[in-house]
């Protein structure tokens, strides 16, 4: 089965005009220069380029905005940097955008706002021209089928940019559909309600009709649908409704090529490229390098988060925090110690302060194993780059920490077919593999979430233990190499002093709440540095101040182990404005007034 190259065809797509533009009403009557009109493009090409168009903007490359960081579809920033999973990393003063990002102190007219709004909405009209087309397109060009496949991913991929934005602003965000036009003059949008029932919509139209097996991997079929459908009531507290979504995809799902969901054998395979679209991808963001793009087709949005001097030239962004590496503290039982907060107690031993020239031997701490996939450690095998070394990799250690991200980071000896360039500065960063989107480790934990609010806790203890017995497979673990050299292999010696256990009935001895938070950790644990963790905080939080609380423990601890971090000093968290980000100001005031600000109104 073919991997759908939708990197490659970005078409002139038609363009709405809705609160993006000048006030002046003759403006909207000129016709975008390069646009193609609904008539020439009423074809089954015309249309299938429009819908790989609308898949092409999941990146958030090739549209609207002019910052690939703060497009990434990754929400390394976003998700990562606004967490207590990582430190924006770099210099201080290096993107003070996203230094404000992570302190809390956004505010509506700044450029990284601006530039993950635009994209969002250009590809919710990219959904919309599919649609808007395919109605167009004269009677037998394209059977019924066909057509409510082509229907189903463009309602689906609409829903996808939706949610990102509520995620982003709040569920009260203007939902624009098809039927949002200047001919039936109706471009100014209001965001006076949620949009929660207009994504779902999608998603139960996409769910209902989609195939299960499509030809080409980056197609969505329907349990990718189910899926996201699931998520996005979760986020809506509407456990009960997602329980039975959650366990017909557990019990029947499959990928695109057919292939039961199961988790791949080695955690370290879902973020290899020469391993991607396998039996645990549910929905992932199709990348592509070597394609004459110069790197603009793969994950541009995230050629910052490379170990300035080690894999790549550039540019030690996303490092990941002292908390989220004393996260993977395990007990005597290599379970983890996050009752009460206890992994940040006392810090991990790191060569924090040390020079490269300095002797340094990482700590005998007992710790789960994918604690070195996901943060790079001096003196632990860093793939198969060979030992993470002292500050001869520059990772600006003084201003953001001794740890570097792993999992974004592509593997030596794929290097020649999985990287590029990306235009021409940041030389072999922008790399070919996917983002997964979705991933199947992910569903088992949203169920095990369900099944502990439905108080059903051996099953959550169930699902929650299959993610665990994945980390515990030995073959998966970080080892040392061969005679010291990364070129030679991995022995059968784990790197570092690894443990991990099951739940062996502690979720029902302990109770609900006690599952609960075990289940909340284990996401933290299994889905680090993936751009989700300030968003699992947010759905959590529900007015209750629970995001506020653990971030706010966060960056007092932070400081602690980190006294001299700059970007936190001063910070804090405030309940009811920062588990959203601020509607940009320039959308607000084009809108002649109808788009209100959320209660983040920044600063």
């Amino acid at each position: 089965m073919k991997k759908i190259n939708y990197k490659l065809f970005i078409p002139a797509c038609l363009l709405l005009l809705i609160t993006a533009h000048a006030c002046k009403d003759d403006f909207l009557n000129v016709s975008p220069a390069g646009a193609s009109s609904e008539a020439v493009l009423a074809t089954r090409a015309g249309v299938d380029g429009l819908l790989i168009g609308t898949y092409a903007l999941l990146d958030g490359i090739g549209g609207p905005g002019g910052d690939v960081w703060a497009q990434s579809v990754t929400n390394w920033i976003w998700g990562g940097v606004a967490s207590d999973d990582a430190h924006k990393g770099s210099e201080y003063g290096d993107q003070p955008q996203a230094e404000q990002v992570e302190n809390y102190t956004t505010i509506p007219s700044m450029g990284y706002i601006i530039n993950k709004w635009a994209p969002l909405y250009a590809g919710a009209q990219r959904a919309n021209d599919v649609l808007r087309v395919l109605r167009k397109v004269p009677s037998g060009t394209i059977s019924a089928a066909d057509t409510l496949q082509i229907a189903s991913e463009a309602r689906f991929l609409r829903a996808v940019f939706h949610f990102e934005a509520v995620k982003m602003f709040g569920e009260k965000v203007p939902y624009v559909g098809e039927d949002i036009s200047y001919e039936n003059g109706n471009l100014l949008v209001p965001n006076d309600a949620s949009i929660y029932p207009q994504i779902q919509a999608d998603l139960q139209f996409a769910a209902t009709n989609l195939a299960n097996v499509k030809p080409n991997f980056g197609r969505v079929n329907s349990w990718a649908a189910k899926s996201l459908l699931a998520e996005v009531l979760m986020f809506q507290d509407k456990y009960a409704e997602a329980l039975p979504i959650l366990k017909d995809v557990v019990a029947n799902g499959v990928n695109s090529s057919g292939v039961k969901y199961a988790l791949v054998p080695r955690f370290s395979d879902n973020f290899r490229a020469s391993m991607q679209n396998n039996s645990e991808t549910v929905f992932a963001i199709q990348m592509s390098v070597g394609d004459g793009a110069g790197g603009l087709n793969g994950n541009a949005g995230d050629v910052l988060n490379f170990p300035g001097g080690g894999p790549a030239s550039c540019c030690g962004f996303y490092q990941p925090s002292f908390s989220l590496a004393n996260a993977f503290k395990v007990d005597a039982a290599g379970l983890p110690l996050f009752e009460n907060a206890a992994y940040n107690n006392t810090n991990l031993t790191t060569d924090q302060g040390l020079t490269g020239a300095q002797a340094y031997t990482p700590g005998n701490e007992a710790l789960d194993p994918r604690i070195d996939w996901t943060i790079g450690r001096r003196g632990i095998p860093y793939l198969d780059w060979g030992i993470m070394p002292g500050q001869t990799w520059v990772r600006a250690q003084a201003a953001a920490g001794p740890y570097l991200p792993a999992k974004n980071i592509y593997w030596k000896a794929e290097q020649g077919s999985q990287s590029d360039f990306y235009d021409g500065w940041a030389a072999n960063q922008s790399t070919g593999n996917n983002y997964n989107y979705i991933r199947f480790a992910d569903v088992l934990l949203l169920a095990a979430e369900a099944e502990a609010e439905a108080g059903s806790l051996a099953e959550a203890e169930r699902l929650v233990n299959l993610v665990r017995s994945r980390a515990a497979n030995t073959e998966g673990w970080v080892h040392t190499y061969v005679d010291g050299d990364p070129d030679k292999g991995f022995t059968d010696v784990p790197a570092a002093n690894y443990r991990i256990g099951l739940y062996t009935g502690q979720f029902a001895t302990r109770g609900q709440a006690y599952a609960r938070e075990a289940v909340r950790f284990e996401r933290r644990l299994e889905l680090a540095m993936e751009g989700k963790r300030f968003f699992d905080l947010q759905r959590w939080d529900n007015g209750t101040g629970y995001m506020a609380g653990i971030l706010n423990a966060y960056i007092a601890k932070e400081l602690q182990f980190f006294p001299t971090y700059q970007i936190l000093k001063g910070a804090k968290f405030t309940q009811g404005q920062d588990e959203v980000f601020p509607i940009p100001q320039g959308q607000i005031d084009i809108s002649q007034g109808t788009l209100k600000q959320n209660q983040n109104t920044g600063g």
